[in-house]
């Protein structure tokens, strides 16, 4: 669909054009037509010998000066506004390309194997009753994850991957106990007098 407001934009460019052009036409015709002239008495402006078509075409020349004076300072209002947002824009554009950065930064992740385990870097879940204490996890004990590898310009995105560990035999899901596997059988030990 076409864009409407270009159209009605130029609809009114155009229509104000012919427009003026019938308003001089008319006031060259009335102006030629309406030679006498004629004494103006308005309060205590008195004006003698004025030609009639003066008294037609000035106020209609001095309303269309105005408004088009108006039109211009009205467009530069538009055009600073303009200015002022598209300034604004690129501010905003600029900050959102800085934060881009750094949160690609924040989501790289870099590799940690290298530094040593705090105390503090202890993760735990706590006791509920009945439960056998669940295994302390230290930070140096996680492998390392592996470096992310570009794929192409069409990869804007960085994710981490985690590596999937096994859940060791005695526990199930929801936390319920599993039964006790059963030891391997030990052959029997003989006895020192047999």
């Amino acid at each position: 669909m076409a864009n409407l407001n270009h159209l009605w934009q130029r609809f009114l460019l155009s229509s104000a054009l012919v427009v003026g052009l019938f308003i001089g036409v008319a006031a060259t015709v009335f102006g030629y037509s309406n030679l006498a002239s004629v004494n103006i008495h308005w309060s205590v402006l008195h004006i003698d010998g004025v030609p009639l078509w003066t008294v037609a075409v000035v106020p209609i020349a001095l309303i269309l000066i105005a408004g088009t004076l108006y039109h211009w300072m009205d467009g530069l209002h538009h055009f600073t506004e303009h200015m002022r947002h598209r300034r604004r824009v690129h501010e905003l554009e600029a900050e959102v390309a800085s934060l881009r950065t750094r949160l690609d930064q924040v989501l790289e992740m870099p590799d940690h194997s290298g530094l040593p385990a705090e105390g503090a870097a202890r993760a735990s879940l706590p006791k509920a009753e009945g439960e056998t204490p669940a295994p302390t996890v230290v930070a140096a004990d996680l492998p390392a994850l592996p470096e992310p590898q570009q794929k192409g310009s069409e990869n804007k995105r960085k994710r981490a991957g985690l590596p999937v560990t096994p859940e060791p035999p005695g526990a199930q899901a929801n936390g319920a106990e599993a039964a006790p596997a059963p030891e391997p059988a030990e052959p029997p030990t003989p006895l020192p007098g047999a």
